[in-house]
């Protein structure tokens, strides 16, 4: 399973005009499920995301989670992120999980994250969607369980 994470200052999901899922400052995270992929590697990513020191400090230092620092998650799937891109010029998809599979984890997140009590925003699974963010800093990590 993997997260691309960006800490923004704001990020919103749009389909056909319509925004499903918007935050102010937090993390946007563009979420990826492989095959394999299952309960124990779910709830370490989560674990992981909700822990993972971004933001600053009094002192300008990164030691702050996104609890912390007073931020919500936007959670967009994205299947891409579990592309092969070792050869050739067209991304093979042969890692990534099942429609169903990644549906599941994806909402499975999703729930842990907000059983955390973390405010999580979605996108729409499988949906052609706009995301807009503005990436402070910027800061961008991928992680990957």
């Amino acid at each position: 399973m993997i997260a691309l994470i960006q800490r923004v200052s704001s990020a919103t999901v749009t389909i056909e005009n319509e925004t499903v899922g918007a935050i102010g400052p937090g993390l946007l995270v563009l979420l990826g499920v492989e095959k394999g992929d299952d309960q124990a590697k779910a709830d370490k990513l989560v674990r992981k995301v909700l822990a993972y020191r971004v933001f600053a400090d009094a002192d300008d230092k990164m030691n702050l989670n996104v609890s912390q620092a007073g931020g919500s998650l936007l959670v967009v799937s994205q299947f891409t992120l579990a592309a092969d891109t070792n050869t050739g010029l067209r991304p093979s998809f042969s890692n990534g999980a099942s429609h169903q599979d990644a549906e599941h984890w994806y909402q499975y997140f999703v729930q842990a994250a907000r059983a955390q009590g973390m405010t999580t925003e979605t996108g729409r699974f499988a949906a052609d969607m706009q995301v807009s963010l503005v990436n402070d800093g910027p800061v961008t990590f991928w992680l990957q369980v």
